[in-house]
């Protein structure tokens, strides 16, 4: 399905519902609010890299925090054990080898970013993809090179976000997650790096085995690390992995 087929559904007063109500910056990545055309709302950090760079389109970082970063104070997502996954993007050196922007959303404690047993998406990933549409339209974002980064709630997320929209994602990393092994089948052209820790007790690493071994049944050149004496927090391995941001910033989205 075309990009354009994707966001269409949501542009009646999108640009009015679109504000920064805080533009306070931590780290770089300032605070905003989206608000929906239905008037559902979600906190969320914005990283925009300088703008001499944005003569060009870039890439877009999509992170999804895990369930310590949940809540509405629009910091737990990229502080905390959720620091890593949203600061590798952003650190000086970085942006200086691979300029990106960097979203990092809050949903609520007890809400999910990943539905696997359904095929729809859930809220928040739908506000998710309406707030994506509206930035393409404040930003020059390369739509060939939009990635889905998460961990553990956000890995789930991450899985379910590429099996239901393989056609948005160039490519993503699903950190100790799970997901729906029939249907991320559909996910085999997206470029994908999965992490788990094999003594994971909170989300058992059959979750990440049974995925990689159905995409890679279906044809797809999905990579996996897992960690032998790693428990529930393998993004602390993996993102320090040094080929990571390299390998990311390589792929692009694969048109039909």
């Amino acid at each position: 399905m075309p990009l354009r087929a994707i966001w269409m559904p949501i542009i009646i007063g999108v640009f009015a519902a679109h504000t920064s109500q805080a533009q306070d910056s931590v780290d770089g990545f300032l605070a905003r609010t989206y608000t929906g055309a239905a008037g559902a709302t979600m906190p969320y950090r914005l990283f925009i890299p300088d703008a001499a760079v944005r003569q060009r389109a870039l890439p877009l970082i999509v992170c999804l925090h895990g369930s310590g970063g949940a809540g509405n104070d629009n910091l737990r997502q990229i502080s905390g054990g959720n620091t890593a996954g949203t600061h590798l993007w952003t650190s000086q050196e970085m942006q200086a080898r691979h300029p990106a922007f960097v979203i990092a959303l809050q949903i609520p404690g007890g809400r999910q970013w990943g539905a696997p047993s359904s095929d729809e998406l859930t809220p928040y990933a739908k506000l998710l993809l309406d707030l994506l549409a509206t930035l393409s339209k404040e930003f020059s974002i390369d739509a060939d090179r939009i990635y889905v980064v998460g961990q553990s709630l956000g890995g789930r997320g991450t899985w379910d976000l590429v099996s239901k929209r393989p056609d948005l994602f160039a490519g993503g990393i699903p950190v100790c997650g799970d997901g729906n092994s029939t249907r991320i089948r559909a996910a085999r052209d997206v470029a994908i790096w999965a992490f788990h820790g094999a003594k994971d007790p909170v989300v058992p690493v059959a979750g990440s085995r049974d995925l990689v071994a159905a995409l890679k049944a279906a044809g797809s050149r999905v990579k996996y690390t897992e960690y032998e004496d790693v428990e529930h927090d393998a993004w602390v391995r993996a993102f320090a992995e040094r080929e990571l941001a390299d390998w990311l910033f390589a792929q692009t989205r694969k048109r039909p």
